[in-house]
């Protein structure tokens, strides 16, 4: 870490609801957002935008001709760009960066060409342009006119992360002093609810909790699917309206046995957390917000690795997933932002389910983790302003 960079606003749309206020509000209670919906007749536990919150989308869709024809991941990507920057008060002269990632882009209009094209031998003429990778950045740049540089990418549930990663990096370079970085995800859709449903790690639990992330003693898969988006403002330097400080980052792939694989004391999180934390006594870390996806070998996986890295002192865990399911690649700046409503406003968000969890007695420092299949792990620091 070259210099502290500052977090100066966080907002986001999820089932929290729309906006970093509601989330915190959404916080406060030991309810979960996750209801189900039938999908190729099959009624599945999903966490969906609220009702509220999607006639807001739609009414954002219909005030832009160009708009009708996106994707909601990047509809979910523009309503909460558009908020965090106003909230950071960026101007599209500053010409801030933009780094925009999603695990699946646009998954809903991608299967519904597609399923055209089946049908009629045909593509339809907006096929590509509205289902490409650089989808996202590309228009979130259009809508708030700046002239900094956009990028895109996909790398899987840590894809959020990464963005915030190169976001670090372009500011740390001295070619940036500003970076829009999030992620936004819209998987509700048949094709990717039955892929996660044939990988085996989809939740039946009948319990008052769908999703049992971090209940180590689960004898059941049980992720469910969360759909949103979430975007940070980034700063060079310690600014006084800083939500929170950038203190370390790390980061870590490990070799693959297969195609979704992570070790059994996920390798990979041991060096991401180690990298971050290279500057930090581990025993200042307050609370980990953990990735904690609901499936039983991530959760171990995750666990054995905080217990080698922290040693005799393990920090407050937590994870949001139980609430709001996995959003892939949103997933990361989602935790980022309960991480930040953790030093915000000094209360430690737990999990309902787990007996005797362990709460801090302060909250200064927080390390957040997100991997993606193929053991690729990112690890970010936070300190309280």
């Amino acid at each position: 870490m070259n210099k502290p960079i500052s977090i100066t606003a966080v907002s986001s749309i999820s089932p929290l609801g729309k906006s970093f206020e509601e989330a915190c509000e959404s916080y406060k209670n030991d309810k979960h957002c996750i209801s189900t919906s039938l999908f190729n007749s099959e009624s599945v536990f999903i966490a969906k935008i609220p009702n509220e919150a999607k006639a807001e989308i739609d009414v954002f869709r219909q005030s832009d001709n160009k708009y009708k024809s996106l994707d909601l991941s990047v509809l979910y990507a523009l309503y909460a760009s558009r908020k965090a920057v106003k909230k950071a008060n960026w101007h599209s002269s500053d010409n801030f960066g933009i780094n925009i990632g999603s695990s699946r882009g646009a998954t809903s209009l991608f299967e519904k060409y597609h399923e055209g094209f089946l049908k009629n031998n045909k593509a339809k003429t907006l096929s590509s342009p509205t289902t490409t990778l650089g989808n996202i950045s590309s228009w979130v740049a259009h809508d708030l006119q700046t002239l900094g540089p956009e990028i895109s990418h996909s790398i899987t549930c840590s894809t959020a992360l990464h963005a915030m990663l190169n976001g670090i990096a372009w500011i740390n370079s001295g070619m940036s002093d500003k970076f829009l970085v999030g992620g936004s995800e819209a998987p509700l859709t048949p094709f990717t609810i039955a892929q996660m449903q044939a990988l085996k790690i989809y939740s039946k639990e009948k319990g008052d909790y769908p999703c049992h992330a971090l209940d180590l003693q689960k004898s059941k898969n049980t992720m469910v699917l969360g759909e949103g988006a979430s975007m940070v403002c980034l700063e060079a330097g310690k600014k006084d309206s800083a939500l929170a400080i950038i203190k370390g980052h790390g980061y870590a792939t490990e070799i693959l046995e297969h195609n979704i694989s992570i070790s059994r004391d996920a390798q990979c999180f041991q060096k991401s957390m180690k990298m971050a934390l290279r500057n930090t006594n581990p025993d200042d870390v307050d609370v980990v917000v953990m990735h904690a996806p609901g499936t039983i070998k991530g959760d171990i996986s995750e666990f054995k690795a905080i217990e080698t890295v922290f040693k005799n002192k393990i920090p407050a865990v937590t994870s949001n997933k139980w609430k709001v399911g996995h959003t892939f690649g949103a997933s990361g700046a989602l935790s980022i932002e309960l991480a930040v409503l953790m030093l915000q406003q000094q209360v430690f968000v737990g999990i309902p389910y787990l007996k005797d969890q362990k709460e801090p007695k302060k909250i200064h420092t927080i390390l957040v983790n997100a991997v993606g299949f193929g053991g690729n792990a990112v690890s970010i620091l936070l300190t309280k302003n």
